[in-house]
């Protein structure tokens, strides 16, 4: 097997920052992690493109929730690949589903670039940046044709879990998806990957990329706190407490990687 690589899904400059200083090779650049990562804002890849020096992959993601999307959010979704591709993004991760768990291939076909008007000032926005598929995939009803939509539209790479809570427990299916693909998509695992199942994950599945936030826990740099309020649900992080990627995480993944390989 040849050489591989890590994609660290960041949320901040910082975390951007440590992640190439560990050996990451692409960065998924996100807000919001706690709801799975949604679009950042264009001042974060801005600043992120002017510290690290990896390709800087953005997800499209306009909320939480699910991947049906109405007509104004695919209009929020195509200015947004409008404007990241502007400020510097060199690739981009979005998705789409129907409402019976199909890929939404019209939809694609419009983020990608497709199917439009070339009068259109977003209608190239996603031409000539390779796109990943992300982890709506683990929503469809039926990967194996997903996948073949997947390499009909064009999309360069698929981030998923196998179908499950994390890449672990969907390794059969990632293995699956591998001997389908056959190279003309690249699949990549993510979810829940940590040092101590990497290695399975990467010897189970013949993968040569792998996706993870490697992120340690660290207080608040605050010294006064109102601990009666709280700025978001009740799921929401600590209002005292910052999750950012772990130089020392993504080297140990890497290390584990490399062995492996």
């Amino acid at each position: 097997m040849g050489g591989f690589l890590m994609e660290a899904c960041v949320d901040s400059v910082e975390s951007a920052v440590n992640a190439e200083q560990g050996g990451a090779g692409r960065l998924e650049l996100c807000s919001s992690l706690l709801e799975g990562g949604l679009t950042p804002s264009q001042g974060l890849l801005h600043v992120v493109k002017q510290c690290v020096k990896i390709p800087v992959y953005v997800m499209v993601r306009p909320r939480g929730g699910d991947f049906l999307y109405s007509d104004q959010e695919v209009e929020v979704m195509k200015k947004d690949i409008e404007l990241m591709k502007r400020h510097g993004a060199d690739g981009l991760v979005l998705g789409a589903l129907t409402e019976d768990g199909r890929v939404d291939g019209e939809r694609c076909m419009e983020f990608l670039g497709g199917a439009c008007a070339p009068s259109h000032l977003w209608a190239a926005a996603a031409q000539h940046l390779p796109v990943t598929f992300h982890r709506a995939f683990d929503m469809v009803h039926d990967p194996v044709a997903a996948l073949e939509t997947l390499v009909s539209l064009g999309f360069q790479r698929l981030l998923t879990s196998g179908c499950e809570n994390s890449a672990l427990e969907g390794l059969p299916l990632i293995k699956q998806l591998i001997d389908q693909a056959k190279g003309r998509i690249a699949i990549m695992p993510g979810g829940g990957i940590t040092d101590r199942n990497v290695q399975r994950i990467l010897e189970g599945t013949g993968a040569q990329e792998f996706h993870c936030s490697a992120r340690s826990s660290r207080d608040s740099a605050m010294k006064f706190r109102n601990t009666s309020v709280t700025m978001g649900a009740s799921f929401s992080a600590p209002e005292y407490g910052l999750k950012v990627a772990d130089v020392s995480k993504v080297r140990t993944l890497i290390a584990i990687a490399r062995n492996t390989m």
